[in-house]
């Protein structure tokens, strides 16, 4: 059975990286390593402020995790967490593969039906 089917997906992981912005972050600290909220809004077009609070989002959702460093927080990628959300990824894309190649062979039938009868 599916994750999909098992309802195994979790709704916060989604939320957290159905977002461009988070997805671009998740993006530079696979890159780099490190960032922090500062670090990441140079490379960013949001202010380190909407960086901070999507940081926030994705260490709730696990992908991150951040230490405080000083004045700031540097953040790294959650490796486990990350591995279980590229497993669910994987997961929705293969299920969805399945459906659609099961919607062509039912439109492929119902066009040879409509051929025989012309």
């Amino acid at each position: 059975m599916s994750a999909l089917a098992t309802g195994d997906i979790e709704d916060d992981l989604w939320s957290a990286i159905g977002d461009p912005t988070r997805r671009r972050m998740l993006d530079l600290l696979l890159a780099t390593g490190l960032g922090t909220a500062t670090s990441l809004s140079e490379q960013l077009p949001v202010t380190r402020q909407a960086v901070a609070k999507h940081l926030g989002v994705l260490d709730r959702a696990g992908l991150v995790h951040g230490v405080t460093a000083g004045r700031e927080r540097r953040y790294r990628i959650d490796d486990a967490q990350f591995a279980r959300a590229v497993a669910q990824l994987h997961a929705v894309s293969n299920a969805w593969d399945a459906r659609l190649r099961r919607i062509k062979r039912i439109s492929e039938e119902i066009q040879r039906q409509g051929a025989q009868h012309d």
